[in-house]
């Protein structure tokens, strides 16, 4: 859970909710093929339920003295501009968790772990 004191009292927010959100904006991006496991336990996952994608998949949300840290593990289509890619996954993630939450994201990470054609 992420708590922020508000004016008109304390929000938590669970983490999942920072993942689908995340996870919905990365994956809508121009040259973003999908998303990769971040993690142990979302490879244990998808290897026990057999799914291919949940939405979360490739999402870490930290919190640090209010801020967020976000971590993306991301597999791009082949031939993009991968410093263009990874600037607008930056800025679009950016711009949607501080609207749709107000918290400030302090850094955003985004990981390449795989290109399709």
């Amino acid at each position: 859970m992420i708590k922020y004191e508000g004016i008109l009292g304390t929000t938590e927010l669970h983490r999942h909710y920072f993942s689908d959100l995340i996870g919905h904006t990365v994956t809508s991006c121009f040259g973003v093929a999908g998303m990769a496991n971040s993690g142990a336990s979302q490879s244990l996952r998808q290897h026990l339920f057999k799914a291919h994608s949940y939405i979360d998949q490739g999402v870490c949300v930290k919190e640090e003295n209010g801020e967020l840290i976000i971590e993306l593990h991301i597999i791009i289509t082949y031939g993009v501009n991968v410093n263009a890619v990874v600037d607008s996954i930056k800025n679009k993630v950016n711009y949607t968790v501080t609207e749709a939450t107000g918290l400030k994201v302090k850094k955003i990470e985004v990981f390449i772990d795989g290109m399709k054609e």
